[in-house]
């Protein structure tokens, strides 16, 4: 399964963002496999709006079956759950231990959003 974690880091031991739709990056995470891929995501960074949409049609597309994130708005929650994929909240940490505690069944799954659109 391909997990979606937000970061502004390119690797595993890069620490969590907690921002979803302006976070810099995201790692594509291959649970099967171990390996990884980094998805840019600045071109969100700056958008006046739509940056949670954009932000969770590219964790679609990219295949993640699950997100772990620190906070998750409306908009992108709707476009996530479209897509079948799974919203994870994390507290903070590194990728890694955000990837242990999923691994571990810790994480607070997502039932809806759990802050405001434009929310920063």
């Amino acid at each position: 399964m391909k997990v979606a974690i937000t970061t502004a880091g390119e690797d595993l031991s890069s620490p969590l963002e907690l921002r979803f739709g302006r976070a810099t990056a995201f790692l594509i995470y291959d649970t099967e496999s171990g390996n990884f891929s980094r998805l840019d995501n600045t071109q969100q960074l700056n958008a006046a709006q739509g940056a949670g949409i954009q932000a969770a049609q590219a964790v679609v597309n990219a295949g993640a079956k699950a997100l772990i994130s620190g906070h998750c708005g409306p908009k992108a929650f709707q476009v996530l759950k479209m897509g079948k994929v799974d919203i994870y909240l994390a507290k903070g940490g590194s990728v890694q231990e955000a990837l242990n505690e999923l691994k571990e069944g810790t994480l607070e799954t997502a039932s809806d959003a759990d802050v405001e659109g434009h929310w920063v």
